[in-house]
């Protein structure tokens, strides 16, 4: 589906942003900047009030109530509409240029960026592929963990659930429009991904509305709720879930298996779809930060997995450890030492490495968090096809902690010694480090401080991860392994990745690739080699981020010698929330020169 108003996608930023761009405007006086600055503001909060009335569930996620009795529309001519404002908002960007001071020209690009990505996104037909078994863009599976985000303390927030159960039919019809509408065009998912969705789905089609994912809020009342108002709450709940919540998954459930997962593909990558080739390449583009080809990233990943397999055989060595590789991966997989069975132990071990992780901070950071964090398990109806761990963000207002969220499913699947990597990664000083400090920078606006620059944000996380050496918390080796049993993954990930998308690998090649490099479970397997099918380019972010942090770090340290302070490296490198990596480069170069 293309719009008139698409020309390109807007070129990456470029390490020259913050002197280049001034050079070609004309001299003007202080006043006309100012003035520009002032409308670039207004016009970022004009758009984000947009966005919110657009996508209810972003403004619920900001502690925002003002929409929590609706969905998103996604109707066709909403989406068009949708999509002529960003592109409206783009153009007004483009005539607000003269004499903009260093950071309001970043601030500038990086709003139209984000901008023409969902103008991309939308070019594309991603919307025509609405339903996968990640639902990482708030699919219909899992919008019931929006109540998640909500903190039920009135008998009002109840009572907008319920009208938000009322309307979750619409939804699920216009998610049905665009399944519809991918057959025609044979844009439609592969038929593994739609296995998976299947199987997800059967959590809603429930006999009994209690049972329903969406009752969990009325499992527990705040004191101030009394008796008469929880009975009456209950009950219309029940009515919603049993009159529009359970048909709507039985009519998704009938189209799924009566229409679209006959039609779905045999195949894998997305270049077996509509342009599926140059739309690989434009998530490349937005997930990396970068103009790499996708055999500029195999090649990389290659390579990366040659030193990382390396340095598993010095630590598999270590551990006296007498066979190959591929013997050590088995003897890991079947350890019992590495497993614990009970998933409340598992999830009490999470937290304890969290906390063993806090105090410590400090030796490596200058400037640290206000914002706490929880660590929480990923909700038993979506953790058999969820990867190992995910961040939640805190609500930006701070009122809401961020969680590090952990799959407790099949805890016997999931080492300990992936432990120490895993907790690092995800909470701090890895995403909850990260993100809540950015969200923290009120100078700059709003969708600068969320702005979700992948390869920056898991490119931290990756790296993160590599700060338990300095940390002290790999001292047992098979920590370490963990660590680089993480680290092997993110290198396949661009191996992978690209072979699935780029090269026409099939599901088999990947799967038999990750077997023969990682000690991970079976099930952890299949999930992220499934994952990379369903979601295109992203996984590539996270090795090429942290390539270029450990990069710039080695050329600091290199520069300053003795006068290099890591604290203050790692306090430049957040200082500006999540940014391209070119963007980041520069940052660094300067930061370097101003020693």
């Amino acid at each position: 589906m293309q719009l008139s108003f698409m020309r390109k996608t807007n070129a990456l930023l470029t390490a020259t942003l913050f002197g280049a761009v001034g050079c070609f405007c004309l001299v003007q006086p202080a006043r006309a900047a100012d003035d520009n600055v002032t409308q670039l503001h207004r016009l970022y909060d004009a758009t984000r009030e947009r966005q919110l009335r657009e996508d209810p569930r972003l403004a619920t996620d900001d502690g925002d109530k003002r929409y929590n009795k609706l969905w998103p529309d996604l109707s066709p001519a909403a989406l068009l509409t949708k999509m002529q404002h960003e592109a409206a908002d783009i153009e007004t960007a483009n005539t607000l240029t003269a004499n903009l001071p260093p950071i309001e020209q970043l601030n500038r690009e990086m709003f139209r960026r984000l901008l023409q990505n969902e103008i991309d996104r939308y070019r594309f037909a991603e919307q025509e592929r609405l339903l996968d078994q990640l639902n990482y863009s708030g699919g219909v599976l899992t919008i019931n963990e929006t109540a998640g985000t909500i903190a039920f303390d009135a008998v009002s927030d109840y009572e907008e659930w319920i009208a938000r159960l009322q309307g979750v039919g619409g939804v699920v019809d216009q998610t049905i429009h665009w399944l519809r509408e991918g057959v025609k065009h044979k844009n439609v998912q592969p038929k593994i991904v739609m296995l998976r969705v299947r199987e997800q789905l059967k959590a809603h089609l429930v006999t009994n509305a209690d049972q329903s994912p969406f009752f969990q809020p009325f499992k527990t009342f705040p004191d101030a709720i009394g008796p008469a108002d929880r009975g009456r709450l209950i009950g219309r709940a029940r009515v919603a879930i049993n009159e529009s919540v359970v048909p709507a998954y039985h009519r998704l459930d009938a189209y799924l298996n009566k229409e679209y997962v006959p039609k779905c593909r045999d195949t894998v990558g997305i270049w077996d779809t509509p342009k599926g080739a140059e739309y690989y390449q434009n998530r490349v583009a937005w997930f990396t930060t970068t103009q790499l080809t996708a055999e500029q990233i195999h090649d990389i990943g290659v390579k990366e997995v040659e030193r990382i397999r390396a340095e598993m055989s010095a630590i598999a060595a270590q551990t006296g450890f007498r066979g190959g590789l591929a013997e050590f991966f088995l003897k890991l997989r079947s350890d019992p030492r590495f497993k614990i069975s009970d998933p409340e132990m598992l999830l009490r071990a999470y937290q304890a490495q969290a906390k063993r992780v806090d105090p410590l901070l400090p030796k490596l950071f200058g400037k640290l968090p206000r914002t706490p964090y929880g660590v929480r398990a990923i909700p038993a109806a979506s953790a058999p096809d969820t990867t190992s761990a995910y961040y939640q963000p805190a609500s930006p207002d701070g009122l809401r902690p961020g969680y590090f969220t952990v799959n407790l499913y099949k805890p016997e699947e999931r080492p300990t010694y992936e432990i120490p990597a895993l907790t690092l990664h995800e909470s701090v000083p890895g995403h909850h480090l990260q993100i809540a400090l950015a969200y923290e920078l009120g100078d700059l606006p709003k969708f600068r401080r969320e702005f979700d620059a992948t390869a920056f944000v898991e490119g931290w996380a990756l790296y993160a991860e590599s700060l338990g050496d300095e940390l002290g918390l790999y001292s047992d080796p098979y920590d370490k392994f963990g660590q680089l049993t993480f680290e092997m993954w993110r290198a396949l990930r661009l191996v992978i990745d690209t072979g699935i998308h780029a090269k026409r690998w099939n599901r088999e090649q990947a799967i038999a690739l990750f077997k023969a490099n990682t000690a991970k479970s079976d099930i952890e397997i299949l999930n992220e080699v499934d994952r990379y099918i369903a979601w295109p380019g992203q996984a590539l972010a996270y090795k090429l981020g942290q390539l270029k942090i450990r990069e710039l770090r080695t050329r600091a340290e290199r520069k300053l010698g003795v006068r290099f302070n890591v604290r203050e490296f790692h306090d430049t490198v957040l200082a500006n929330g999540a940014v391209p990596l070119d963007v980041l480069e520069s940052n660094i170069d300067a930061w370097i020169e101003a020693q």
